[in-house]
């Protein structure tokens, strides 16, 4: 049996900046911005070349958890080159950690929901 994990729900206190965060400086992919009713708002955001999305929206559960998320791993071929990227895009970034030939670099969302870029020796 096949198990994947294919959307991870991410809590926000502002759903706007959380969207240009995302999109603009992260360069996620918006796959969809839908309100289906009673205050309901669902955006659904993939980074590019993963299966896996992220989601936030309102109404969708508690907001007080919102930078409760931590070290979601984006893995990349070239951190250098990832680091670069976001670094001219205003997110604020760590320096290149090399953890024995795992390298990370972290970085957080505007409500602190933390992020690992990771790059791991060839397989």
């Amino acid at each position: 049996m096949n198990m994947k994990l294919e959307v991870v729900p991410l809590p926000v206190t502002d759903v706007e900046r959380s969207l240009a965060f995302y999109v603009d400086k992260v360069g996620f992919h918006l796959d969809h911005d839908v309100q289906p009713g009673n205050g309901m708002r669902i955006i659904q955001l993939t980074p590019p070349g993963s299966a896996c999305s992220i989601v936030f929206g309102t109404g969708m559960g508690d907001a007080s958890a919102a930078g409760s998320i931590k070290n979601l791993h984006l893995v990349v071929d070239d951190i250098v080159e990832a680091r670069k990227l976001l670094d001219g895009r205003g997110v604020e970034l760590s320096d290149i950690q090399d953890m024995g030939g795992v390298k990370y670099v972290y970085f957080a969302d505007p409500d602190g929901n933390s992020w690992a870029l990771q790059q791991i020796p060839s397989r």
